[in-house]
């Protein structure tokens, strides 16, 4: 599933940059500890944005090219901030045959937002993972650590008007 980058635009902060300045400071000598510092970069400021690859790529000596490569590839490092409530939906082999795919669908109809997007007013992300473990209750899907299941596209309102 391929990544969505942020039409957001970056507000990161002077402290996030010293925090990441100072990681970066105790790392950049050994670039095989690459992936530790976007981790740390990504808890700093919750995604990795452009200009936060930038600062890694500088400072720790390494092309951009490869610091967006590492985080496309693994499923850890986001490219969109996360909202603040946070969507997933399961799209796993129970849920998807129940119709997870048409509540998925619903969602970003709603809010306007594809999923591994954010919404502009930074309130919902959407995220579609494989799989939640909660079968029995297909489709399924949770908002932060609310979970709710045997669904149909018609709950989504009601759902969502919850966290308004």
């Amino acid at each position: 599933m391929k990544k969505k980058i942020s039409n957001i635009p970056f507000s990161g902060t002077a402290e996030q940059e010293a925090a990441l300045q100072a990681v970066i400071a105790e790392n950049k000598d050994d670039k095989s500890r690459l992936m530790a510092v976007m981790q740390e970069a990504q808890s700093i400021y919750g995604y990795l944005p452009r200009e936060v690859q930038i600062m890694i790529a500088e400072g720790m000596g390494v092309p951009l090219e490869k610091v967006y490569g590492v985080a496309t590839f693994y499923a850890q490092f986001a490219l969109s901030p996360k909202g603040k409530y946070n969507i997933s939906v399961c799209l796993g082999t129970a849920c998807y045959v129940k119709g997870s795919q048409q509540v998925l669908d619903k969602i970003e109809e709603l809010l306007g937002v594809e999923a591994g997007g954010c919404s502009s007013d930074g309130k919902f992300s959407i995220e579609a993972c494989r799989c939640i473990g909660a079968c029995g209750l297909a489709p399924v899907m949770m908002i932060n650590d609310d979970v709710y299941g045997r669904l149909v596209p018609d709950d989504v309102a009601g759902i969502l008007a919850k966290y308004e």
